[in-house]
């Protein structure tokens, strides 16, 4: 007699728990599902408000927003500007949003609105093209100005981002000489700063940031400075030399663009808005599902009524598991082998206490009248139709007499199985006359043991977040099930049996 390897079955047991769990993950980290429930997601509302006045004729109103804020995922944008025309502009990764209408007259106001959610994977894109700095003139003696300060920043500077943070402390107003008094004023800072940096060879552009703070109005950007270092734009704040885009900071503008353009119309001026809310973690990986098309992958494409099923028949395999696990491994006696899981499967739907009360209910008087239909000597088919057809009437039964007295108790009685509880009863009884009323009490205490297990860990808010969100779990549940069914050693209830050998040793 040969005997099969097991290392097939154990290395296709190992697959299958590997291939969950690496779906789950995956699903984790890219439709950002989170693991437990109830997690919520920071997410900033930011409203952008345009002020002009109109000359009486049309106008056009061009704002630049952000196309990929580095720190950052636009969630949603909208626009709130009655009898304008509005579209958002795209070209060469700069985005402008535009307003238009045919007369404008009097004071005009504008509102564009982003939800922006906090993401450190997102990061500054390298430029498709690098960039090349500007070459820039300057008159005697602002020349040997800056040629003095680039010298002395250059020897205390060994790469462009040291030469830069080195350039803005020499300007500082507490660090300034005659060379930096003559070039720089309060207006002009940035402005000859960036074209010093563009003077020494590297690459450098304004910046213009939105400080994110809860609850402020009319706030207005803060400008910033960036540099290319030869593989990306860095962020340097031209007041302290900080490098680095902290995370309360969002790049609203970044480059030489304007930032608000009006045509048609004077006195215009941006001010924001900014207010922090939170948002379920699941809510918003269902919402971004459906943008980027990853929707298909998850249940929540199906109509309502579908979702609601698939969340209940999905809660199976846990049932399953502690069935299997409850029989196998602790050896306990059930009245019949899954039985247990769909009356655990009833006692989610009618919570633990009133759903006990409706089993033994039922199973109590089904027994009483399985007793008389002994007595008519009926075949097994015509038997069981018979208790079927009785369940059915001692459920309305239940049903009705409990609403009359006021309890729901009866009215749960629905969600048990029909079948299964006539099967039950006719196993009981029958188990009765062959075995006795104590191996009736042991396997029905039994199966009301496993089925309570089983809602206990089917009932868990985490149990139906992960069995929906990440159904893939469910190879892990199957390989769990398939090692289980190899174990051939003792069972835990068995232990007892070697008692007595223990005590003779």
């Amino acid at each position: 007699m040969t005997v099969r390897s097991r290392i097939p079955f154990y290395v296709a047991v190992f697959l299958l728990i590997t291939a969950g769990l690496s779906v789950a993950t995956w699903r984790h980290f890219e439709m950002g599902i989170p693991w437990m429930t109830g997690e919520q997601q920071p997410v900033w509302m930011v409203e952008a408000r345009v002020d002009f006045q109109g000359y009486g004729d049309s106008a056009q109103v061009n704002l630049h927003v952000p196309q990929q804020p580095p720190g950052f995922r636009i969630l949603t944008e909208q626009a709130a500007s009655p009898g304008y025309g509005f579209s958002i502009l795209e070209n060469n990764g700069s985005r402008r949003a535009e307003w238009t209408k045919r007369e404008v007259t009097g004071p005009q106001t504008l509102y564009f609105k982003s939800q922006f959610v906090p993401d450190e994977n997102i990061v500054q894109q390298p430029p498709t093209r690098a960039p090349r700095p500007q070459t820039v003139f300057w008159e005697e003696p602002q020349a040997t100005a800056v040629r003095e300060l680039l010298n002395q920043a250059t020897e205390r500077s060994s790469s462009p981002e040291s030469l830069t943070r080195e350039l803005i402390t020499l300007m500082q107003p507490d660090n300034r000489t005659q060379n930096s008094t003559m070039l720089v004023s309060d207006e002009n800072y940035l402005q000859v700063l960036v074209r010093m940096l563009n003077h020494a060879g590297i690459a450098a552009r304004t910046a213009d940031a939105l400080k994110l703070e809860d609850a402020r109005r009319r706030q207005h950007l803060v400008p910033f400075i960036q540099i290319y270092n030869g593989e990306r734009w860095l962020t340097f704040d031209p007041r302290t030399a900080e490098q680095g885009v902290p995370e309360n900071l969002l790049l609203w503008r970044q480059g030489s663009e304007s930032l608000l353009d009006v045509v048609g119309g004077d006195n215009s001026q941006v001010s924001f808005s900014m207010l922090r809310q939170t948002i379920p973690a699941l809510q918003l990986a269902a919402r971004e599902a459906a943008s980027n098309g990853l929707s298909a992958l998850s249940f929540y494409q199906l109509p309502i009524e579908e979702q609601s099923m698939f969340r209940m028949l999905l809660l199976l395999p846990i049932g399953a598991l502690m069935v299997a696990f409850m029989r196998m491994v602790i050896g306990v006696r059930t009245s019949g082998t899954f039985m247990p899981v769909l009356i655990a499967v009833a006692f989610v739907q009618t919570t633990l206490v009133p759903g006990l009360i409706a089993f033994l209910s039922v199973v109590a008087i089904g027994l009483l009248l399985r007793g008389y239909l002994s007595s008519l000597n009926l075949l097994l088919v015509s038997r069981i139709s018979a208790l079927i057809i009785l369940v059915i009437f001692i459920t309305a039964g239940l049903s009705i007499v409990g609403y009359q007295m006021g309890f729901n108790t009866g009215m749960t009685v629905t969600f048990f199985p029909t079948v299964i509880i006539a099967w039950t009863i006719e196993r009981m009884s029958i188990l009765w006359e062959e075995e006795g009323p104590r191996e009736v009490a042991v396997q029905g205490a039994g199966s009301l043991f496993v089925a309570i297990c089983a809602y206990l860990a089917m009932s868990r808010p985490l149990a139906g977040h992960l069995t929906f969100n990440f159904p893939e779990l469910h190879l892990v549940i199957l390989g769990l099930i398939l090692l289980m069914g190899q174990y051939t050693g003792y069972k835990l209830s068995e232990l007892r049996r070697f008692t007595p050998m223990k005590a003779y040793d």
